[in-house]
């Protein structure tokens, strides 16, 4: 047994999962680990948990269909989006709910500001007209949730 060990040990080293939810799920007891249960055993099972989690993100990414171009006018219109959702103005797409967040929205809000600063001159004349109409739209609606 001993030499067994000293042979393991030259070869490499052991990984033994002891955290509380993993010895929660095995149905022996912890030590049962210890007495015999080979840790290639553990290693599969995590293998195929970690493929079926693989195939469920794979399926989400599925249904919701191919993301859009990454553009600067796609990213204004993200940010917009977010701070609608934080004023309360439109659903949460994961919650179906209506939240209302105005510290949140507010530093949506300065952030995309501070995205027309730093861009000042480096825009075309759409993507500065879409920034400005944004920043005008979002600050009003914010003023208005706020008062």
């Amino acid at each position: 047994m001993e030499e067994e060990e000293r042979e393991k040990e030259e070869k490499g080293f052991i990984v033994r999962d002891k955290r509380h939810f993993f010895q929660q799920e095995e149905k022996g007891s912890p030590d049962e680990e210890e007495k015999g249960e080979k840790p290639e055993a553990d290693e599969a099972r995590l293998r195929e948990e970690g493929r079926g989690k693989e195939e469920e993100s794979k399926e989400g990414q599925r249904e919701e269909g191919p993301l859009p171009e990454v553009t600067f006018s796609n990213f204004v219109f993200s940010l917009s989006t977010q701070a609608l959702i934080q004023l309360g103005e439109i659903q949460d797409p994961e919650s179906k709910g209506t939240l209302k967040n105005l510290p949140l929205a507010k530093q949506t809000i300065d952030l995309i500001g501070m995205l027309q600063e730093k861009t000042r001159g480096n825009l075309t004349k759409e993507e500065e007209a879409l920034v400005d109409s944004a920043l005008y739209d979002l600050r009003m609606r914010y003023v208005k949730a706020s008062g």
